[in-house]
């Protein structure tokens, strides 16, 4: 069971080799700039990489007892439409029998689908990366609402300064990446890793 979980380097060569990893100068959404950005989406269009980084995370939901004893009648659940694609994934390797995800609408996260009290099985979040945790936490808050308990949540990559855990419940990962973030442009300029980034400036 343990071989079918990728190392960190494993996982990092195939994030290189796909571009899903990219180096330069980023500015993200909350103005911070950084030198490293990550676009999961690039290393699952390939079905192999896709299918070893989610059996990957399956593997480490299913080595939790308190987990694997609700098998199947689990539910895979997706922050936001980026992970849509690791939650299938999840889901079939582990073969839960549901999957939902959410949506920014309005302003407010909310399940894509019609969902009411009773209708989730056991819950397990899941993402392709793992920033600042906010999407993660505002989906276990929607799970708490419907009355829907959360047993896992993890992410392919996490952020070292990202949650460790929420409402209790660990965060399971298989790549955790020291990112450092600067107030302004001036701070990442004079920064050591914009020396060695490439000529590349994006704004999100």
């Amino acid at each position: 069971m343990v071989d079918l979980i990728p190392s960190s380097e494993s996982v990092m060569h195939i994030l290189q080799e796909t571009g899903a990893y990219r180096k330069g100068h980023f500015v993200y959404p909350n103005g911070k700039h950084a030198s490293h950005y990550f676009q999961m989406p690039l290393a699952f269009r390939f079905y192999d990489n896709a299918r070893i980084l989610s059996v990957g995370l399956s593997r480490l939901f299913r080595m939790e007892k308190s987990i694997a004893g609700r098998l199947p009648k689990v539910s895979i659940i997706s922050p936001s439409p980026g992970g849509i694609m690791v939650a299938f994934g999840v889901r079939e390797a582990l073969s839960a029998e549901q999957i939902y995800w959410a949506e920014m609408e309005e302003g407010k996260r909310q399940f894509r689908q019609y969902m009411s009290e009773s209708d989730v099985h056991p819950a397990i979040i899941v993402d392709d990366i793992l920033r600042s945790g906010k999407a993660m936490q505002e989906t276990f808050d929607l799970c708490k609402e419907i009355g829907a308990d959360v047993i896992g949540c993890g992410a392919i990559a996490k952020f070292e300064d990202a949650p460790n855990e929420f409402n209790g419940i660990p965060v399971k990962s298989l790549l955790s990446f020291d990112v450092n973030f600067y107030e302004t442009e001036g701070e990442w300029s004079s920064s050591r890793n914009a020396s060695e980034a490439e000529e590349e400036k994006v704004r999100f």
